[in-house]
């Protein structure tokens, strides 16, 4: 220890006094300034401004009195710290959109949700609101402990009787060192249902008494997303809400387009902020269906109007609202409170224990206050009525002492009374003497001894004492309640990237080169209006429309691959296009490996397990899976079956489970049989075999048999024929199957196998780019051994490389263009998928 001038300096390492005069200021903070007490819900600067404010007589129904008279009040007496911070929490007090219920009653421009800030304190005024009373209630009868102020001069409440649940019904929200809270305001009526249930049962638990409590109720209203969140939070004392703002979707009257109508916005979200944040979205072309937007509200309530384009829908415009702005927002619960002096995470059934256990104090002090109250009146009155009964000889006692003192010792010594009634019959004025008041000393001292014995039996029996608090906090929920604001859903309801995708039909094309598009199928019906027609496609030489067909932007589009892999893909998901553009490349679509292409494509809103894929392979590999096994969101697809080395997936259909599927192969050997023959495998499996090839021979096509159809096949040197389908029998699977055409050396093997009616139109493109289409009715029905008729005049050199299929247009009789094949789907408004 060193000498200085003016004191003494004690050596101490650094690292010692740092962490315990950190540790100090911690828990200065915790304790003084940022956790609330459990008991009474308040942190200390709102207790002072309560305390102060009543000490001033500012009670409900006395006249405002200024703020920088309340602040200087609370600031001299008991707050020693900046004006700013007692008057920013005096206003919080006094909001209504911050505070489930106000504890401060204001007068003047105290801040709003627009975040607005408040007039100066030097204007404003304040009193104390009715249900800030309740906590300060009982406070003059030894209910709480008191202690010195800051510097010893004055005595404070540590704690406020708090008649009522404040630190649920209010909520409280602070950070401190190393730790925060962030408890929500609750409903009062529910919160003090809750209490009483407790008391009446105290082993309930925390999700039995979510049945009283449904969750927050925060003053601005909105909408809580789901139940997990509050039960995990009542349960463990933390969890994560999903608020929204309430909002509507109406007509305007004059021109006939919706709006949304915005009425109340998820709790601390600032209302001229959000409205910002909208507009800079609109402008940023994130929400492209609001045409206007503008701000309604009043004093009779919120409007926020958001004026839509004519064309835009409703729901997923207010899905973007709810997706990208704080119209939806998260609440994070903390429910940290200080118990006895010291932190801890609370369930509910905790918080609402050391409550209901503060209130047990309260009503015993105050009981034990009114007993010594009324025990000492009873003395006094006791003396008093000794007096009268001897008041003859009282005077005379009186008369005889030479002075004051000696009267009372004489008093006490003649009539065997105290000190305290020998000098209150001193102190009695000479019109009590008279008979009336005699009547009224005795009544009111029965009375005293009825309410002794009453105080008594409460003291005695601790079921007297929890229903005194049961009754006193009914009574406050009769006086105060009012209406949840809160909503709960019960689902949780998660935007996810559909909600904020308009559904609308979708024209999706794929070419045989694999440029894929989708464009919506209003282009169409407009077109239809017109009677000009539109312009087509504009693809590349050799190059057609292989799968085309109308599905929903929110159904799922497979894309199955020679490699034998599917990927799954959302309609919305595919490029937009417009009418003659030919699209992406799937290759940019799709992970695709190299060498891997398009087998097959299947549209689907929904993977059922009532209906069936059928996979075949060019070695006549076939396996039925059941459609829900392919249910995968994997982006870079799943395995759809398992292929030997040197094989490929061909084809996928879609089958009901009892359908008739027929083989093709390339030698032109073809099998029917029912699928049935055929047990469901799983989805990796790698199937059964379904025709048996000769040596060098592979499946070229699978096709599902139709009524009244025809199997139409095509050589590489065009000749093919239309067979009715009954020409081909039913077989078990796994035999070499039956001739479909009668092949020579010239004519080429089979190239292109389609089922066929008369509505249909046959496409056959060469490997030099040659392209011919021919009406299906125009091709002789042949029995299954013949050659054929020559179908497209190849040169010698050349080969036919392709086959489609196409709708013929009603209208024209002709092959139906795309835009026909469109046309008719939309008329006969059954089928979602074209023949191609």
């Amino acid at each position: 220890m060193a000498e200085v001038a003016g004191g003494k300096v004690l050596p101490r390492e650094i690292e010692d006094e740092m962490r315990e005069s950190f540790i100090d200021y911690a828990m200065s903070v915790i304790v003084a300034r940022a956790l609330p007490d459990v008991r009474d819900g308040l942190k200390p600067v709102h207790r002072r401004i309560l305390y102060a404010m009543q000490d001033m007589g500012m009670t409900p129904g006395r006249p405002f009195k200024k703020c920088a008279r309340i602040v200087g009040e609370v600031l001299g007496k008991y707050h020693p710290h900046g004006d700013t911070a007692v008057y920013d929490t005096m206003v919080r007090m006094a909001q209504d959109f911050a505070q489930r219920y106000e504890l401060i009653e204001g007068y003047g421009n105290f801040g709003s949700v627009d975040g607005d800030s408040p007039a100066a304190m030097r204007y404003t005024e304040a009193r104390l609101a009715r249900l800030s009373m309740e906590l300060l209630r009982d406070l003059d009868k030894d209910t709480v402990d008191f202690g010195p102020n800051f510097d010893e001069t004055l005595q404070e409440p540590l704690v406020l009787p708090s008649r009522y649940p404040n630190l649920l019904v209010n909520g409280s929200a602070g950070i401190a060192v190393g730790m925060a809270t962030n408890i929500p305001p609750h409903n009062l009526a529910e919160t003090i249902d809750a209490t009483v249930r407790l008391i009446d049962d105290p082993e309930l638990t925390s999700a039995q008494l979510m049945r009283t409590v449904k969750g927050p109720d925060f003053p601005t209203g909105g909408i809580i997303m789901g139940k997990a969140g509050i039960t995990q939070a009542y349960e463990t004392g933390r969890g994560s809400l999903v608020v929204r703002g309430k909002a509507h979707i109406e007509e305007a009257e004059s021109t006939g387009r919706n709006r949304i109508i915005i009425t109340e916005l998820p709790y601390q979200v600032n209302k001229a902020r959000l409205v910002k944040n909208i507009a800079e979205l609109v402008q940023a072309k994130k929400l492209t269906e609001i045409s206007d937007l503008r701000d309604e509200s009043d004093r009779k309530g919120m409007r926020v109007v958001v004026e839509l384009k004519r064309d835009a829908i409703p729901q997923v415009a207010l899905n973007k609202l709810y997706k990208h702005t704080q119209l939806q927002s998260g609440f994070g619960i903390i429910m940290l409170a200080l118990v006895d002096g010291m932190p801890r995470t609370l369930p509910l059934k905790d918080m609402l224990a050391h409550y209901i256990a503060h209130q047990r104090v309260v009503v015993i002090r105050r009981t034990k206050f009114e007993l010594d109250k009324a025990e000492a009146r009873a003395h006094i009155l006791e003396g008093l009525l000794i007096a009268l009964d001897n008041i003859d000889e009282v005077i005379a006692t009186i008369k005889a002492s030479a002075d004051v003192e000696t009267a009372r010792n004489a008093l006490m010594g003649k009539f065997s009374l105290s000190e305290k009634q020998a000098q209150a019959i001193l102190d009695m004025r000479l019109q009590r003497l008279t008979a009336l008041e005699h009547d009224k000393i005795e009544q009111e001292h029965a009375e005293l001894v009825a309410r002794i014995a009453e105080l008594k039996a409460i003291l005695a029996d601790e079921r007297k004492v929890y229903a005194i608090v049961k009754e006193e906090m009914l009574e406050i929920k009769k006086r105060h309640a009012d209406a949840r604001r809160t909503m709960i859903s019960a689902s949780a309801e998660e935007i996810e990237v559909e909600d904020l995708i308009a559904e609308e039909d979708m024209v999706v094309t794929i070419t045989h080169h694999g440029y894929v598009k989708r464009l919506p199928v209003t282009t169409y019906r407009q077109q239809r209006r017109g009677g000009r027609g539109i312009a087509g496609l504009n693809l590349k030489e050799g190059d057609f429309v292989e799968h085309l067909f109308i599905s929903s932007t929110h159904d799922y589009v497979l894309f199955f691959s020679n490699k034998g892999k599917v990927y799954r893909v959302k309609v919305y998901e595919l490029p937009l296009g417009s009418r003659h553009s030919r699209g992406q490349a799937i290759v940019n679509v799709l992970p695709f490996e190299q060498g891997e292409k398009i087998a097959s494509v299947l549209g689907t809103r929904s993977f059922s397990e009532d209906t069936y894929l059928m996979l075949a392979t060019k070695l006549g590999i076939v396996k039925k899976t059941k459609a829900n096994a392919y249910d995968s969101s994997r982006r870079d697809g799943i395995i759809a079956l398992t292929l030997r080395e040197d094989d490929e997936l061909i084809g996928v259909k879609q089958t009901s489970g009892d359908d008739d599927v027929l083989l093709v192969s390339k030698g032109g050997q073809s099998i029917r049989f029912n699928e049935k023959d055929i047990r469901a495998m799983g989805r990796t499996a790698m199937g059964v075999k379904g025709i048996r090839l000769r040596k060098g021979d592979e499946v070229l096509g699978m096709e599902i048999a139709l009524p009244d159809a025809d199997l139409f096949v095509v050589t590489e040197g065009g000749y093919g024929k239309r067979t009715p389908l009954d020409q081909y029998p039913r077989q078990r699977r796994g035999g070499m199957g039956v001739r479909t055409i009668r092949t020579v050396e010239a004519k080429g093997a089979l190239i292109g196998v389609k089922i066929v009616r008369d509505n249909h139109e046959l496409l056959l493109i060469s490997q030099e780019g040659i392209v011919i289409r021919t009406p299906a009715k125009d091709i002789s029905q042949m029995s299954r051994n013949t050659q054929g008729v020559r179908v497209m005049n190849v040169k010698n050199d050349d080969r036919v490389s392709a086959l489609a299929r196409l709708v013929v247009g009603k209208k024209t009789g002709k092959a139906a263009t795309p835009e026909e094949e469109i046309e008719q789907e939309l008329e006969e408004e059954g089928t979602t998928q074209a023949s191609t």
